[in-house]
């Protein structure tokens, strides 16, 4: 609604994961150069957790466009699966067909697909988001994924991204088999006030700025303190409070404007 009256392009803060507004943080920037860093090494097993709506499925999405044609890429993005369909969708995802109803049968043609790649010099990378919701059973069959290797390389890196329960689940004792062999782990951390900040002008600045809406130091102030610097939480109340900016014709989004804004957003427009 508000879209051209500003100028913009596109509306600059929708959920959807976008890598186009990705903003780089100094924890953003750590996280992606990790997980690059442990794939480009092949270091077979890594592992990225953060708060909801932290930014990871987009930081995912980027890494994937950064690695090139070098790269076979397999993303799961929830996995709600038994033993036997994770491994299927795998497959598919590889682009295999739908895999056979035999989880042995399954593992030669995948064995089989990923000693191919080697000969043609190509990597193969699953990226399972979501993970937090992975049971212990998913994760051991995730392990024995990491098992398929020739005697001195990988021949599959495994990403795994989710909320802050994924380290709970992964520090039970039972799965210390997979925890011993995730040799890189990042928390991605939330946005300070400066951060929060940038962020806001980074996305408007994506979506088309010249310099306006401008968010005034208050109100990044008073957005930081209700998002708590999650991203996910800045972009809903800055969408919010460029719609009251809207509405009273103005491109200065003043704290007044933020606190309606958050009042709307909670249901609470007394």
């Amino acid at each position: 609604m508000y879209t051209a009256f500003y100028g913009f392009t596109d509306p600059p803060f929708v959920i959807t994961p976008n890598p186009r507004y990705l903003f780089f943080s100094e924890k953003h920037r750590e996280a992606f150069n990790h997980l690059l860093f442990g794939i480009q090494q092949r270091k077979g097993f890594m592992q990225l957790t953060g708060e909801v709506g932290s930014g990871k499925t987009t930081l995912c999405r980027a890494l994937l466009e950064q690695l090139g044609d070098r790269y076979i890429t397999a993303l799961i993005l929830n996995p709600m699966f038994s033993e036997s369909q994770l491994l299927r969708a795998v497959i598919k995802e590889l682009g295999l067909g739908d895999g056979a109803r035999d989880r042995l049968r399954n593992y030669e043609v995948l064995n089989k697909f990923l000693l191919a790649k080697i000969e043609e010099d190509k990597d193969v990378v699953l990226i399972i988001d979501e993970a937090q919701n992975l049971t212990f059973s998913l994760l051991e069959q995730v392990r024995l994924l990491s098992n398929l290797e020739t005697h001195n390389r990988k021949l599959i890196q495994i990403v795994l991204i989710g909320q802050p329960e994924l380290r709970a689940k992964l520090n039970d004792p039972a799965l210390r088999q997979l925890r011993q062999r995730i040799t890189i782990r990042y928390h991605l951390g939330t946005l300070s006030e400066d951060e929060t900040r940038r962020y806001l002008e980074h996305r408007m600045t994506v979506a088309g700025s010249r310099g306006t809406p401008v968010f005034e130091p208050a109100a990044v102030a008073s957005i930081h303190r209700y998002s708590k610097g999650v991203p996910r939480l800045v972009n809903a109340l800055a969408d919010k409070a460029l719609l009251a900016g809207f509405v009273y014709r103005t491109d200065r989004i003043t704290a007044k404007l933020v606190a309606q804004a958050e009042r709307e957003l909670e249901g609470n427009q007394e």
